[in-house]
């Protein structure tokens, strides 16, 4: 994984996101507006848009519901 921080600002853009997509209700800005924020991180670290969008949607999509072990 990337060595860099995402900003906590992304990270509730993108989960405001993915429950919008999983609802059905995402709209084209909003998912503009996730990725103009990804592009501002990327060129502020140094990192790909591909890894910080990649780092982001692990980190929201795929992370451990809190409360739950193995």
């Amino acid at each position: 994984m990337a060595d860099f921080d995402l900003p906590d600002d992304l990270i509730e853009l993108e989960r405001s996101a993915w429950e919008e997509i999983q609802a059905g209700t995402l709209t084209v800005e909003i998912a503009q507006r996730v990725q103009e924020r990804i592009t501002e991180v990327a060129a502020a670290t140094g990192q790909s848009r591909y890894t910080v969008e990649t780092q982001l949607k692990r980190l929201v999509r795929h992370s451990e519901p809190q409360g739950e072990t193995a």
